[in-house]
């Protein structure tokens, strides 16, 4: 394909993706259990807009559409940008197609920092008796608590980084079935310690955690977005300053060092990023896989030779506010939690790239 034809696909590529993104909103949030339909998310968005309450019925539409699913609508694309673009950046750094914050561990760090912080903010293990779901948006904004899940999340994110890094290498040198398989063998060790701290809990807390680290975005509002759109946002902007060196470790350390780039500390610090990324997300919704893994190829696939951050990012949030529709209406009267179809499917992915890459 010729330069000049790839860069008019790519063009109308990206405003298809721009309409689409702009009509996803609306169209998801007229699924649900309520029966919400198209015209009546636009009515209530216009009646929202013009400061109008006249009709009951009206106002309990508006209310739906605004405090319950346009928040869990704008958590669900957050959390699929950042997964998406962390595993973009994983995958670059490491020169690890196979790369994931799944596969590496990072969730279950994550996961495990998350409850251990809970585990002392409370008795009896999060306090959870009532059975009611956990997330960073259930925390009030100005509380200390707020900030210390996530900084818990953190701090067991990075540890599995490092504990990744130390079995495997920091180097290109590394071989990939190596950093693999020390990924699966973090996330099997942070799994068990996390089920060690469950085992102590009440039977009501052990069911809210599961469905937790199952992934879902059930309890988001306004209040639980915020922290987790700042650190996405404020991720994509440092990832696009440093594109031109991220993107030169792929023709190898010694190039990139050529180019003065300073490689082991330019893939430590994008590790570190990619762990802070999939901390808050963690702790805002639980743990989701295989997305990281997925948008990223799919997107090369797409535009072979590029490295589209942002198209990257946008892809991952539609993929995920859909995947949260069909997650929500799947089953009648309950929800399936959103990790157990990304699951379902990455997995398929991920068999395909290991054959397609042999």
């Amino acid at each position: 394909m010729s330069p000049v034809k790839d860069q008019y696909r790519y063009r109308l590529f990206l405003c298809l993706l721009s309409l689409f993104a702009a009509l996803s909103p609306i169209a998801a949030a007229s699924f649900g259990a309520a029966n919400i339909s198209f015209h009546d998310v636009i009515q209530a968005i216009g009646q929202h807009l013009s400061w109008q309450d006249n009709a009951q019925s009206s106002g309990i539409t508006e209310r739906i559409v605004f405090e319950l699913r346009f928040p869990r609508i704008v958590l669900a694309f957050v959390a699929g940008a950042g997964l998406a673009l962390a595993g973009s950046v994983l995958q670059t750094v490491t020169c690890n197609p196979l790369a994931d914050p799944y596969l590496f561990g990072i969730s279950s760090g994550a996961s495990f920092g998350a409850v251990l912080v809970f585990s002392f903010l409370s008795s009896g293990l999060f306090n959870l008796t009532q059975g009611t779901a956990m997330s960073l948006g259930q925390l009030e904004w100005w509380s200390w608590q707020n900030l210390l899940l996530p900084i818990g999340a953190f701090a067991g994110a990075s540890l599995s980084v490092l504990l990744v890094l130390s079995l495997s290498g920091l180097g290109r040198s590394s071989q990939i079935e190596r950093m693999l398989l020390s990924g699966v063998a973090t996330s099997f060790l942070f799994g068990s310690l996390t089920s060690l701290l469950l085992y102590f809990s009440s039977p009501q807390a052990t069911a809210s955690v599961l469905f937790w680290s199952l992934g879902s975005f059930a309890k988001a509002n306004w209040t639980g977005v915020i922290l987790p759109s700042v650190i996405v946002l404020g991720s994509l902007a440092i990832i696009v300053v440093f594109k031109r060196q991220i993107v030169a470790l792929q023709a190898g350390d010694e190039t990139a060092h050529t180019l003065g780039v300073n490689v082991a500390k330019l893939r430590l610090n994008m590790l570190l990023l990619c762990s802070l990324i999939t901390a808050v997300l963690v702790a805002s919704c639980g743990g989701i896989g295989f997305v990281g893994l997925m948008i990223p190829h799919c997107v090369r696939l797409l535009f072979p030779g590029r490295q589209p951050m942002i198209v990257t990012a946008i892809v991952g949030g539609l993929f995920m506010v859909w995947i949260d529709v069909v997650a929500r209406c799947i089953l009648g009267n309950q929800e399936l939690p959103v990790g157990i179809i990304t699951a379902a499917i990455g997995s398929v992915f991920f068999l395909f790239i290991l054959r397609y890459r042999r």
